[in-house]
């Protein structure tokens, strides 16, 4: 049975071509072609490889041309690629991990890999201890210190995958595991089912019919093609390392006992640290095998078979695995009134999407019957806004003529509603990148930092509570500007960013992009203590990117999110209200 091939699978091949070609100089348009081809592909939803093995066309791809939907095919068939594998004969495997440490653009890496012969994260931490790498022209003292630093965080921590790459890994291995001789029941524990911005490894959980065999189903699992390592395996538990280097564990358990272990292995430890406090104080043990009496000689099993039979035996109601943080859940669980978490159904719109007007790779019509298809009944588009060339950014003229365009096909009643807006740049000294005169006749105006992130808490802070103060803006967008293990959250003050979002009547941005996931779930938690909107947008910049919307759910119930408390959950009638300042938030 050949490896399975997943969509981060061929967005990470296609990473690594752009990273090595760009090591060799190569045209900057070859690079950034594979590049957004990976991201195309990352984000996609719809299994590639497998839509091609059943023999169907490859459906038609933003920025993908004949030569790159070719390599799709080569490397979802064969699981190779011809292309990938020259480049890596031509630079050492470790050069590459370099690009991924903060500070080292491809220029450096080449500098220090040509002129030093560093060629992994550890040689290049001795040359930095040496002080081998202040002498190289545009580094010095200060920048040799700091890439020490980066390097021993990147070599102490345990790699840990963004939510969507671990879930594309998951969901052919649960599918994989459903077909092992006897199996009854199987489900994912763990960060992935709490759904954590960030998984570390993947847990699973198996039943069996009766007569089953435990020793089968940990050897089926073992037997995954994907499997590059088995750390363990018996009877009723085994443990692998996937080629993508997740570790994957199966614990196979009696269906009496499924309820406590799903609860268990779900975690989170603190969680469960209070559980079983909570379960000493009645006198009563809980592990993962269920809830037990412990007054009587021996024990009896009182709970276990579900999650609500334990959680109900300890006079709590049913908490969701998303709150499962010990934050509090546990006492408003005792008191029943645990908030009714948001679902993807009750999403009505999306708040900020892009198309070929910027750097988005679908029209304005395709987008706003794609969103459509995606239950959604409008859509703003939010366009870059001048200050960014590089993505295209609209002027006021350019602006203008959208908005025209916008209202035509909004005549036409094909797809959502289309809402008129603009993702206008917050510059240095906190004004916006375009004039109030542009910005006065939109639907929606989103604020948002893409510049200068390295600049002191308080200047930062300044800066966007500047922005805000404009009468204009009704929303900020990705408000950390941070992309999960490629660029930390700028350093500003949360709390007086969302007091002043409730002082100006301005909502909040959750992005589901899986690079982002910003706001983070504490900051969603406290945008609803303070009483602030968020609105869940998949700052869509193809068809496909709604599917991400998934993601930004997974969050907001993390951060106790309800329907009532997300903008864009509210009819369209309602929303316009909302966005005239005719209504409070």
């Amino acid at each position: 049975m050949p490896m399975p091939i997943t969509n981060a699978d061929l967005a990470a091949a296609f990473e690594q071509v752009a990273d090595l070609l760009e090591l060799q100089e190569a045209n900057p348009f070859r690079v950034r072609a594979y590049r957004n081809a990976a991201r195309v592909v990352g984000a996609l939803r719809l299994d590639l490889a497998a839509h091609l093995g059943q023999g169907k066309a490859l459906p038609k791809l933003p920025g993908i041309g004949t030569d790159l939907a070719g390599k799709i095919r080569e490397l979802a068939t064969t699981g190779h690629l011809a292309l990938l594998d020259r480049l890596r004969k031509q630079i050492p495997a470790g050069v590459t991990e370099l690009l991924a440490l903060p500070g080292l653009g491809p220029k450096r890496v080449r500098m220090l890999y040509e002129e030093l012969q560093v060629h992994d994260p550890a040689q290049l931490l001795r040359a930095a201890r040496d002080g081998r790498v202040r002498n190289l022209h545009g580094f010095g003292p200060r920048t040799e210190e700091n890439i020490a630093q980066a390097i021993e965080r990147h070599l102490a921590a345990h790699r840990r995958f963004k939510l969507a790459v671990a879930a594309q890994y998951a969901a052919p291995l649960l599918a994989h595991l459903r077909k092992a001789p006897g199996v009854d029941t199987v489900a994912a524990a763990g960060s992935l089912r709490r759904c954590r911005d960030t998984v570390g490894d993947v847990d699973l959980l198996a039943t069996l019919r009766d007569g089953a065999s435990g020793d089968a189903v940990c050897r089926h699992f073992v037997d995954y093609p994907d499997v590059a390592q088995v750390l363990q395996q018996g009877g009723t538990r085994a443990s692998v390392v996937l080629k993508s280097g997740l570790q994957a564990d199966l614990r196979v358990v009696p269906q009496a006992s499924f309820g406590a272990a799903l609860l268990y292995f779900t975690g989170a430890k603190a969680h469960n640290i209070r559980l079983r406090a909570l379960a000493l104080e009645r006198r009563l043990r809980l592990n993962e095998y269920g809830l037990f009496d412990t007054t009587r000689d021996g024990e009896r099993a009182i709970a276990g078979a579900t999650e609500a039979s334990v959680y109900e035996a300890l006079g709590l109601s049913f908490i969701p695995p998303e709150l499962r943080e010990d934050r509090g859940e546990i006492e408003v669980a005792r008191s029943g009134c645990l908030p009714r978490l948001i679902e993807r159904e009750d999403l009505r719109g999306d708040l900020h999407a892009h198309t070929r007007w910027s750097d988005g790779s679908a029209s304005l019509e395709e987008m706003a019957q794609a969103a459509q298809a995606s239950g959604l009944q409008y859509l703003a588009i939010s366009e870059h806004s001048r200050r960014m060339t590089m993505a295209h950014g609209l002027d006021p003229a350019r602006l203008a003529q959208q908005c025209a365009q916008i209202e035509r096909i909004n005549a036409r009643e094909q797809g959502a509603q289309l809402l008129t807006g603009i993702e206008v740049d917050i510059l240095g000294d906190g004004t916006l990148d375009l004039p109030d005169a542009a910005l006065a006749p939109l639907d929606v105006v989103i604020a948002a930092v893409h510049s200068n992130f390295d600049i002191s808490r308080a200047r930062q802070t300044a800066r966007i509570l500047a922005a805000l103060d404009n009468p204009h803006v009704r929303l900020l967008a990705h408000p950390l500007g941070r992309l999960i293990d490629r660029r930390e959250p700028y350093d500003v003050d949360m709390l007086a960013v969302v007091r002043k979002c409730k002082a100006r009547g301005i909502a909040l941005e959750l992005n589901a992009h899986p690079e982002r996931l910003d706001l983070t779930d504490l900051h969603c938690r406290m945008a609803k203590d303070e009483g602030v909107p968020v609105a869940i947008n998949a700052d869509a910049h193809a068809p496909h990117d709604f599917d991400n919307l998934v993601y930004g759910i997974g969050q907001a119930r993390r951060g106790w999110l309800e329907k009532a408390d997300v903008l864009n959950t509210r009819p369209l009638a309602q929303l316009r209200r909302w966005l005239a300042r005719k209504e409070d938030a």
